[in-house]
């Protein structure tokens, strides 16, 4: 158990092709792969929209130790679930990192302080990849 937790305890309920947040924060349809004839947001969206947002919370902490711009971090996060042999789901993540001003060295560093931050290890050899990296030219 960790130390310490966030005093904020999410909650989302999924049911008839619609997602909500208990306090309605978010609040949007669903749609599945299985049908494409269906409007909304794909696993695969919330997905990557988890992800970057989760990614870039650790990311603006560790630019706060390199950079005074911290609030210039950008998180792009692409994912696609696809399924093993034996028919269980497998979601494949990349996010990538970007922030101005920063060398290559130092967007490196941030990069690798985010990773160690976030609650999602790109070293976990589970049944999910995951890889973070500084994005190329710096910016996306």
């Amino acid at each position: 158990m960790p130390s310490s937790w966030l005093n904020e305890v999410a909650a989302a309920t999924a049911e008839g092709g619609h997602i909500h947040t208990d306090d309605e924060a978010l609040s949007t349809a669903l749609a599945s792969p299985l049908a494409p004839h269906c409007t909304g947001l794909t696993p695969s969206q919330l997905l990557a929209a988890a992800f970057a947002s989760c990614l870039h919370h650790a990311a603006v902490e560790a630019a706060s130790g390199i950079t005074d711009e911290a609030h210039t971090v950008q998180v792009r996060a692409e994912a696609k679930l696809g399924r093993d042999d034996d028919g269980r789901y497998r979601a494949d993540v990349h996010a990538s990192i970007s922030s101005v001003g920063l060398s290559r060295q130092q967007l490196a560093e941030l990069v690798e302080h985010a990773d160690r931050l976030w609650p999602f290890s790109s070293d976990d050899d589970g049944r999910h990849r995951l890889t973070v990296s500084p994005a190329e030219n710096g910016r996306h």
